[in-house]
């Protein structure tokens, strides 16, 4: 609920000398105001640490730029950017913003003429359709906005990163790659009451509040010419309270005892200040111990110029749609309901080699009418299918993985998958429901995404003389047991072919082993049910000198 209080708009008369920016921008530049948006001001702070990003943002800066010189040449309207449901998005405001008492009621700075920060959070404001709209939302959503990256929400009591160490060092390397390279970084400590919001811990910090995260590193401990020649280093990180206040209170600290481990010159480095300026270290154990959620936003990297790990991105847009008939129906829900499940839109994915995939799946934000509507519970179910698959699923296959189902704007997965096909089967939890969608995937090299739109093979022109399909028939090979070398070396890297009426399915390669585990499935659609299935794998012949195939025929 807002406080009755009386609104007013800046006028020339609040300050002499408006800027957009006084000194460069930082995220000591951010201060919330009276609107619960903790976690819009936390993510504007993670992107004022980062130049090429907020430049995306606000673009064309210095020519909005308060010119005292040219005071003819200021439009009193400002431009900024965002990327909203796989585009960026232009927003185009003035400069009126609201006041009370001849002060900022919402977003400012510590510079009370620099103006970037609310003017920023007015264009996020008409974005979303009104500042209300802002009171309470998603840091993940809010970093995705600024960047068009792709948020990975991360449940921190789940991962008991506090009693694995190894644990702990994996995520710790995780999150520092991650700010390495450009991503951006939010967290925050679970509230798990009305009453816990924003309720102060002994240690200092607050519940159920986002905080920006502004550093990670390796500090080295030790002080003098030896701290050069030591390898202990401390998994450190540094965040930021919106509030520009109220900060941590334990080890490592402002102004705690734990500095005096570290030389002069790495704290200036690191740029300890003690100041109660909302900013503070922690180090990483600490850090997993306390705060419950953590956001990575990654930027991905899909740069071929770029020495760092590229992606290929896929992006496919669909729609879940209501209908009556089961065929042209594209809203069944989650996979419990397993009647209409296979009735939601399916996306064919191929992984070669076996590779770690992306994948992310967001809605069209309700909240952005109006600041009303509530988002859908969404996420996805990932199938198996066969090598050969090009018309829809009509038998649930084998589930490999499944995103959380989540009222979000957007969920995330992150999955190892073996060399193969599969479908990934965007949903709504409930069947029925409609609404646009987005998938982004991706993958090492180019995945051949494509949306499965056909249910059986199409009727030609041809159909007449040639025949039509009388038969889908689906194989599955499991595994070979005792297999022959398959050279005078002794190696063997044996495959399977299984073909019918001239099509041919071949699984993939498997090094160096006479027992592979094939699980390679195939699907014909049979004009001639009375054709042999045809299963070859190759077989070296020592009495021979030549590589022969072993031979399986079934007919159904």
């Amino acid at each position: 609920m807002f406080s009755c209080i009386v609104i007013q708009y800046i006028n020339i008369e609040l300050c002499e000398d408006p800027h957009l920016f006084v000194n460069g921008i930082s995220a000591h530049d951010l201060h919330q105001g009276q609107l619960g948006n903790c976690w819009f001001v936390a993510a504007c702070s993670s992107l004022a640490s980062r130049e090429a990003l907020w430049q995306k943002v606000i673009p064309d800066w210095k020519d909005q730029e308060w010119d005292e010189q040219k005071p003819e040449s200021y439009a009193g309207i400002f431009h900024f950017r965002f990327w909203r449901f796989g585009e960026w998005v232009d927003v185009v405001i003035d400069d009126r913003l609201p006041t009370a008492n001849g002060k900022l009621i919402y977003c400012h700075s510590n510079d009370s003429n620099e103006f970037w920060s609310a003017l920023v959070e007015k264009a996020y404001a008409k974005l979303c359709g009104c500042y209300e709209a802002l009171d309470g939302g998603n840091t993940a959503d809010a970093l995705v906005d600024f960047t068009g990256g792709v948020s990975e929400p991360m449940d921190l009591l789940e991962g008991k990163f506090i009693q694995e160490q190894e644990a702990r060092n994996q995520l710790f390397e995780r999150v520092l790659k991650v700010h390495n390279r450009g991503g951006l970084i939010s967290c925050s400590i679970r509230a798990t009451n009305q009453a816990d919001i924003e309720a102060r811990l002994d240690c200092g910090l607050v519940k159920g509040h986002a905080y920006a995260v502004t550093d990670v590193r390796k500090v080295r401990l030790g002080t003098g010419l030896l701290a050069f020649f030591k390898s202990e280093k401390l998994s450190m990180i540094r965040m930021r309270n919106p509030w520009g206040e109220r900060e941590w209170n334990g080890a490592w600290s402002d102004s705690s005892e734990e500095w005096k481990r570290v030389s002069k010159g790495e704290r200036e480095r690191l740029g300890v200040t003690v100041e109660d300026d909302g900013e503070f270290w922690m180090d990483f154990e600490d850090f997993c111990k306390y705060f419950t959620d953590l956001i990575l936003c990654r930027m991905i990297n899909t740069s071929y110029l770029s020495i760092h790990k590229t992606w290929e991105e896929e992006v496919m847009r669909g729609s879940w749609c209501r209908h009556d008939d089961p065929l042209r129906n594209r809203s069944g829900g989650c996979i419990n309901h397993k009647a209409t499940f296979l009735q939601n839109p399916q996306v064919c994915v191929c992984v070669c080699p076996e590779d770690e995939v992306l994948i992310c799946l967001q809605q069209q934000d309700k909240r952005a009418k109006d600041g009303k509507g509530e988002n859908v519970v969404i996420g996805f179910d990932i199938q198996r299918v066969e090598l050969n698959r090009t018309y829809r699923m009509h038998t649930i296959q084998k589930t490999v993985g499944s995103s959380i189902y989540i009222n979000s704007r957007s969920v995330f997965l992150r999955k190892d998958l073996k060399e193969g096909r599969y479908v990934i089967v965007p949903t709504t939890f409930d069947p029925g429901l409609q609404g646009d969608f987005l998938l982004r995937i991706f993958t090492d090299v180019p995945a051949a995404c494509k949306e499965l739109m056909t249910d059986e093979p199409p009727h030609t022109c041809w159909t007449g003389c040639c025949g039509y399909p009388k038969l889908v028939t689906q194989v599955h090979v499991h595994r070979a047991d005792g297999l022959q070398a398959q050279d005078s070396d002794g190696a063997s890297d044996p495959y399977v072919i299984i073909s019918c009426e001239g099509q041919k399915v071949r699984s993939p390669v498997h090094k160096n082993t006479q027992s592979p585990d094939f699980d390679v499935k195939a699907v014909f659609y049979r004009k001639k049910p009375k054709e042999p299935i045809r299963i070859q794998v190759p077989v070296f012949q020592e009495s021979l000198g030549m590589l022969l195939f072993c031979n399986l025929q079934c007919w159904g």
